[in-house]
């Protein structure tokens, strides 16, 4: 896989750090088309007039499509490299997002979910992609940057959940609201893809592309499965808590809707503040001793959540499993990216693998709690986070110690037009 190289007046510096600039915009975006959708999920049922079990319908529709982007978009980077599949799957889901839109107008539920398959369908694609680029990125800096692209993800989050806000507040359509939050997020990001550089992804001059028996290989590795679980019991971390945080601390602990909102947001403050210092720990301590302190963290804040005795401890027991959590996601696909040549059959491997989570943990737990109640729902994620701590090894960096080896300037030129 290439790496910038010096091109006219730039310094390769230069080069790396707009392409870094351009990574923040992606993730940022896709936060924040994710909130888009999920901050109007209330009034598009009541629109549809849907039940319970239909929304779950549409809740799988987005999984099903990111299902299919995660598997097929390393082969679309190695062949096309990153920056073009970036493009075009962003640009499938704002065409998604306009879909729904149209649904939403028309009242029509089988409309919203062919729009959300197309959504998730663009948004898998580009999650995959967007990491191995962020990989390549991390690895021509020569430091630790993936939990700043995370972080960055989770601020495009809060900012598509307050625009929703806004837009509920002053009474805007949610037809209009998505076709206005898929505007904005393709006017940011067609203009900063052009500091990224092409041919990311690609196999280097001289260095043959990966047949279809390697990529079903990389399926194989003990290493890239490994890594794909503990991105599993992290992700569900994170996704338990977005799906079903508030409403496991409305029953279990009797606060008020507004209450739970909060106790939200200290998750996610926290979860933000742990990608975007985690770093500094990263490069000191190395990924394996992170991870492992993070699943720590995480299991405790869970156990003092699902046993503690008051709101204020489950409000600090919230903020640690926030921070906990807040590496697992982009230090696994960092390590799944470690090979250059297999990079990005390995992220989508880890990926898929990873995000099953998402695909399947809302229905399990949801399933569990019915039986014994969403807190006590949460003892399957404790169980998969200190999974996820005792298999921190396999993402040991493959060269050797620290995050990413430096750049070398001589090798490997780049196109960046």
């Amino acid at each position: 896989m290439s790496t910038p190289s010096l091109t006219g007046t730039d310094s390769l510096q230069h080069i790396v750090r707009r392409w870094r600039t351009a990574m923040f915009v992606v993730f940022a975006a896709c936060g924040f088309a994710l909130a888009a959708w999920v901050s109007r999920t209330p009034s598009i049922r009541d629109g549809l007039h849907a039940s319970t079990a239909e929304m779950g319908w549409l809740i799988f529709a987005i999984a099903g499509g990111a299902i299919f982007g995660l598997t097929s978009a390393g082969g679309l980077v190695g062949r096309f490299g990153a920056r073009p599949v970036i493009r075009v799957a962003l640009l499938t889901a704002a065409a998604g997002l306009a879909v729904i839109a149209l649904g939403s107008a028309l009242a029509s539920f089988a409309v919203v979910l062919a729009g959300l398959i197309v959504f998730g369908l663009g948004f898998g694609t580009t999650d995959v992609s967007m990491n191995v680029a962020g990989a390549v990125n991390e690895r021509a800096l020569g430091r630790t940057v993936m939990p700043h692209f995370h972080a960055t993800y989770s601020i495009g989050t809060l900012l598509g959940a307050g625009l929703g806000v806004l837009a509920q507040h002053l009474g805007l359509p949610v037809s209009l609201h998505l076709v206005l939050a898929a505007a904005i997020m393709v006017a940011a990001v067609v203009p900063a893809l052009r500091l990224m550089p092409a041919g990311i992804g690609i196999a280097t001059p001289g260095q043959p592309k990966l047949t279809r028996s390697e990529r079903l290989a990389v399926w194989r590795d003990p290493r890239t499965l490994l890594i794909g679980l503990m991105v599993l019991g992290m992700g569900l971390a994170e996704g338990a808590a977005e799906d079903w945080l508030p409403l496991a601390t409305v029953d279990g602990y009797g606060v008020t809707e507004t209450m739970a909102a909060a106790l939200f947001g200290v998750f996610v403050v926290t979860m933000t503040l742990g990608r975007l210092f985690g770093v500094l720990l990263i490069d000191r301590f190395g990924r394996v001793a992170m991870l492992r302190a993070s699943a720590l963290v995480a299991a405790i804040g869970l156990v003092v959540v699902i046993f503690g005795p008051t709101v204020t401890t489950a409000a600090i027991g919230i903020a640690l499993w926030g921070l906990g959590t807040s590496l697992g996601l982009p230090v696994g696909m960092s390590a799944a990216a470690d090979d250059p040549r297999t990079a990005a059959a390995r992220v989508s491997a880890a990926a898929t693998v990873g995000y099953a989570a998402f695909l399947f943990g809302p229905p399990v737990l949801a399933f569990v709690g019915e039986h014994v109640g969403l807190l006590n729902s949460f003892v399957v994620v404790l169980g998969l986070v200190i999974v996820a701590g005792l298999i921190a090894p396999a993402a040991r960096p493959l060269t050797g110690s620290g995050t990413a080896p430096a750049v070398r300037t001589e090798q490997e030129p780049v196109s960046v037009s």
